[in-house]
């Protein structure tokens, strides 16, 4: 009864998200619609990602060792992220703190699906290395892409408002694919009004978080007048609701940059000694 009434809340949201996507084809200037169309399925994700997971819109990602992402639709991070700058509304984001990136197309075909996969397998790749140690806890792991990570490794979701039938864009897929790692894969791809694209688990058939070793890619349709909502809505928050990061360390960010001259020293051993004799009858 709840997943029911669930359903037809999120049918309701599927018909405004429509609306106000139409409403943005009106607009003259296609960065404008294209951001307008980033912030819809930013509000939405907002509703239904784990409370510790913020989504972020108009962002760059940096790493310690000095890389830049190219600005990204909508990232995923931690609540506990600082802020390296939110000028005019644009973050700059540790790669420690990422759990996943956005990637939002109003219409996939090869090209789109190209562009966003590229995107997501370089982001991927840049080094997460610049944590604080914690000792004495047990040290944690995620398993994905086939190998464990001391780290949660960043996902990468494609959503779109629409696309080429969901078959030739899962051929599409399966062919990019094939000539790279597993690591570089797309985690899912979701588009409004058809249906969905997610791995299948040569173990037991279901359907798992991220590809692993000898995965199937599998179409999903969406179930007429439910539209992808209710199972997007479910799958991030169990794709996230155990998304996790150790203590930022951020003083390898700073790199060479002086923090200061040291100028005087105050030697307070001998001091101290000084008092204990003095306090001796």
């Amino acid at each position: 009864m709840t997943q029911e009434k669930l359903g037809k809340i999120l049918s309701s949201v599927a018909k405004r998200m429509r609306a106000d996507f139409e409403q943005s084809k009106t607009f003259n200037h296609n960065g404008e619609a294209g951001t307008s169309r980033e912030l819809i399925i930013r509000d939405f994700l907002a509703g239904y990602l784990p409370p510790h997971v913020e989504a972020v819109h108009n962002a760059e990602i940096v790493t310690a060792t000095g890389e830049t992402s190219p600005q990204c639709d909508i990232v995923l991070i931690d609540r506990g992220t600082p802020s390296f700058t939110t000028l005019s509304g644009y973050r700059i984001i540790p790669n420690e703190c990422v759990y996943g990136v956005i990637e939002v197309k109003t219409k996939l075909d090869g090209d789109q699906l190209a562009d966003a996969c590229n995107k997501i397998s370089k982001l991927r790749q840049l080094p997460k290395n610049s944590y604080r140690p914690t000792p004495g806890l047990i040290p944690r792991s995620t398993s994905a892409y086939g190998k464990a990570h001391d780290f949660f490794p960043t996902s990468g979701i494609i959503i779109a408002f629409d696309s080429l039938k969901l078959e030739t864009v899962g051929g599409h897929l399966a062919k990019w694919c094939s000539s790279r790692d597993l690591v570089e894969w797309p985690d899912s791809v979701w588009v409004l009004g058809k249906g969905q694209l997610q791995w299948q688990s040569p173990v037991n058939g279901y359907i798992d978080r991220s590809p692993e070793p000898g995965a199937s890619l599998l179409q999903i349709d969406a179930i007429p007048n439910q539209d992808i909502l209710l199972p997007l809505a479910l799958h991030l928050n169990i794709h996230f609701s155990d998304a996790w990061m150790n203590p930022l360390d951020l003083v390898p960010y700073s790199d060479a940059t002086p923090l200061g001259t040291s100028v005087r020293r105050w030697p307070m051993g001998q001091a101290k000694h000084q008092a204990k004799a003095l306090d001796k009858p």
